[in-house]
């Protein structure tokens, strides 16, 4: 139904109710004329007359007798459907869709939903975790995270912390196989390379050379589409990697991974949320959102600080004596 044709009934209903079309436009909120107008373009709609008026009184005829006792209760219906709907909005209840990187944002995204559910223990999180860009509209997405650069136009997007990539290795490998100093010695490396899930492409390590960007090709000792296996087969002394800081970042404080390289680290961007306008939002989004940016904005669980990183260095000629020392003993 248009929107003039809703009012018009509307006006009608209200007009037949209170026997005046003043009070009718007053009770809606109109100006007289606008009520006026729009009973008058029903009645033209209809080809009937629908009340019989006098200065002071208007009463209803037999045809709007009839219409009255038709659209009474299908207008009661939906004005109660969109009262249901305006209080689903308003309410921190209800499904809330979520999408994101399954590449390193598990871990990260988590600890969220399980602190927003305690919060909220009406919300139903249906989460999807998928390493390619989709339409938020189209996926009907009410809460997304992007990894990289700033997401599409379209959507607002918030910043919440740098992404840091980091070749790491354990102890006992550096124990087992030595320390690269230099690019050109990965060569001589164990390596592993990740294949990204929707390309089905070798990933290289993206690094910084005299400051600038580079992607550097590195011959794979293990390939793999997972990060957490990725990161088992470096935790275990296989092989080197290049892991993002969120991921390493609590291996690297408990002395089990050492990031090496660090002239040479990259910043290839950030992590972001993003969700449509506000306004539009139920207060589910909202709230969730609001959640995302208090706890992950500059976060420092997930970003090593060039003091951390510096320490975590100048400690691996130690760890990698120790675990010579195990390794003969």
């Amino acid at each position: 139904m248009a929107i003039n044709e809703l009012r018009s009934v509307t006006t009608f209903i209200k007009a037949a109710e209170l026997g005046s079309l003043r009070k009718a436009a007053q009770e809606l909120d109109i100006s007289p004329q606008a009520a006026s107008k729009a009973l008058a373009q029903l009645e033209r709609h209809l080809e009937a007359r629908l009340f019989h008026r006098t200065t002071r009184v208007m009463s209803l005829t037999d045809a709007g007798q009839r219409l009255l006792e038709d659209v009474q209760p299908a207008l009661l219906g939906v004005q109660r459907a969109l009262k249901k709907a305006k209080s689903t909005t308003d309410e921190i209840a209800g499904p809330l869709r979520i999408t994101g990187p399954r590449t390193t944002f598990q871990p990260i995204l988590w600890p969220l939903i399980e602190e927003f559910c305690d919060r909220y223990p009406g919300i139903q999180p249906d989460v999807l975790l998928e390493d390619r860009v989709g339409n938020w509209v189209e996926d009907r997405v009410d809460v997304g995270f992007h990894m990289g650069r700033s997401p599409h136009e379209g959507v607002i997007a918030r910043k919440l912390f740098p992404l840091q990539l980091l070749v790491c290795g354990s102890p006992d490998y550096f124990a087992r196989y030595g320390v690269p100093d230099s690019l050109a010695a990965l060569a001589n490396h164990r390596c592993s390379v990740f294949r990204h899930p929707g390309t089905g492409k070798l990933a290289p390590w993206h690094l910084r050379l005299d400051q600038q960007p580079i992607e550097q090709p590195v011959a794979p000792a293990i390939i793999s589409n997972d990060e957490t296996l990725e990161l088992h087969a470096v935790l275990a002394g296989k092989v080197l990697g290049q892991l993002a800081g969120a991921t390493a970042a609590p291996y690297i404080r408990a002395g089990k991974l050492v990031p090496i390289l660090l002239n040479h680290m990259s910043d290839v961007g950030s992590y972001f949320v993003y969700f449509g306008s506000r306004q539009s939002q139920p207060a589910r989004a909202r709230a969730f959102v609001d959640l995302v940016v208090e706890r992950l904005t500059d976060s420092a669980t997930y970003v090593l600080s060039n003091k951390e990183l510096a320490r975590t260095k100048a400690q691996l000629p130690n760890l990698v004596r120790a675990f010579k020392s195990l390794a003969t003993g």
